[in-house]
């Protein structure tokens, strides 16, 4: 890929606020999360020195070898980003904050209980599955006739003393051209919509959806956080 890590996420910063611009959303910030996955700690390093605060792991082990590694920075917000088997609950509220991937009720109160041990507030994102890909994890939110089957879960979550929900995260089909992706972001912030309407007492606000491929497309659908890895860190050593 051309240029250095620094070159590409300016670039990456750019691209987010053209298209914040283009959706006429100038004054809604966009995060970004780098994401980190596979990559090692060195280039991890490079990222931070060219002013990379917010990380994104996909698996547990890998992010708290690399947290625990990276020491002396002031700033840095991790995120986990991937699926989380419950009995790796603990890892999370002792070394991440935030997890963007709640896909069950079991996962939420392990969290929530952990969290509490931690005496902390654990923020999370709802993680949904809106295209109906087996390969995905998420709630099934797929059918928008079926959301009402959401709202006892998600009530209870909501309810959780050490859980605070931030809004939902999903991951549509990758297609090559981005353009595809565009009503799979739609449905989740209807999604956002219709929860904001049914479960008033928890904060929805924020929309995780969009990777490097499609980040673009996703700004201009109303995402508040995007997650790019290979638009910045390059392709993953084998």
């Amino acid at each position: 890929m051309e240029g250095s890590i620094g070159e590409r996420f300016q670039k990456t910063l750019q691209q987010i606020e053209q298209a914040r611009q283009r959706a006429s959303r100038s004054t809604q910030p966009v995060k970004l999360v780098v994401v980190t996955k596979g990559h090692p700690v060195t280039a991890v390093e490079q990222a931070i020195r060219a002013g990379v605060r917010t990380l994104g792991e996909n698996y547990v082990q890998e992010g708290v070898e690399k947290i625990l590694a990276i020491t002396g920075v002031e700033g840095l917000e991790w995120h986990m980003i991937g699926h989380v088997q419950s009995r790796k609950a603990n890892l999370i509220c002792e070394h991440f904050d935030w997890m963007q991937s709640l896909d069950s009720l079991k996962l939420a109160q392990r969290l929530n209980r952990f969290a509490g041990e931690r005496g902390r507030i654990q923020p999370v994102l709802l993680e949904c599955n809106v295209s109906g890909e087996e390969s995905k994890f998420g709630w099934p939110a797929w059918d928008e006739q079926k959301w009402d089957g959401l709202l006892d879960a998600f009530e209870e979550i909501a309810a959780s003393s050490n859980l605070q929900v931030r809004g939902l995260m999903t991951m549509p089909p990758f297609f090559d051209d981005p353009e595809t992706a565009r009503p799979y972001f739609r449905r989740l912030r209807r999604l956002q919509e219709f929860l904001a309407r049914r479960l008033p007492q928890a904060d929805w606000n924020e929309l995780s959806m969009g990777m490097s491929a499609d980040f673009e497309v996703a700004i201009e659908e109303g995402a508040t956080i995007v997650r790019v890895g290979t638009a910045i860190m390059g392709v993953r050593p084998n």
